[in-house]
């Protein structure tokens, strides 16, 4: 059982560092205990992101491997964005399905919410299961065609020892998925 605890108060915040992308917020906190502290974090933007385990009837997973500036390399995972103004996570689950592996799902089950990193992100991404796949695809906003990577679901084990598969995100929601898949049986 948690404790409460009082939040520490916000003494003061100030942005000291930002991008096209990104802004570093500096905060100066008192905690209950009067202990005073400095923490970085980046500035909430109030955008969440979805990522999606689409799931073909033939019984695959479909992934993406795309490029990743923060590792400098091509990194498999499932599909995934920002949900934009006005949508619902829902919503935005579908849109990036089209828009990425050029299906959308009849069935889009939610997983659980995850946040990347509480102690430095406030964004939160829904992760779904993908079920009833149909075809459609919708333009999106990737630099290059995405490479997609059918792979079959009875090997998933073998899929969380593939150097490329190494998102947290992507790897948490494959286990989820294989979990809500076992409760269905």
């Amino acid at each position: 059982m948690a404790i409460s605890k009082d939040k520490p108060q916000i003494l003061a915040a100030e942005v000291v560092a930002q991008s096209q992308l990104f802004k570093i917020e500096s905060l100066e906190l008192r905690f209950s205990n009067g202990v005073e502290r400095t923490y970085e974090r980046m500035q909430p933007s109030g955008r969440h992101a979805v990522l999606i385990v689409p799931i073909t009837a033939n019984g695959d997973l479909l992934l993406i491997r795309e490029y990743s500036a923060g590792t400098e390399r091509y990194e498999l995972g499932f599909p995934k964005g920002l949900i934009d103004a006005g949508e619902t996570a829902l919503e935005a689950a579908n849109r990036e399905l089209k828009e990425e592996i050029g299906f959308g799902a009849q069935r889009l089950q939610p997983l659980k919410e995850v946040i990347l990193a509480p102690s430095y992100f406030s964004s939160r991404m829904t992760l779904f299961i993908g079920q009833d796949l149909y075809p459609e695809r919708l333009e999106g906003d990737e630099p290059e065609p995405l490479e997609i990577v059918l792979w079959p679901l009875a090997q998933a084990e073998e899929l969380l020892n593939h150097l490329d598969f190494a998102e947290a995100r992507s790897i948490s929601a494959l286990f989820l998925a294989l979990k809500y898949l076992a409760r269905e049986e």
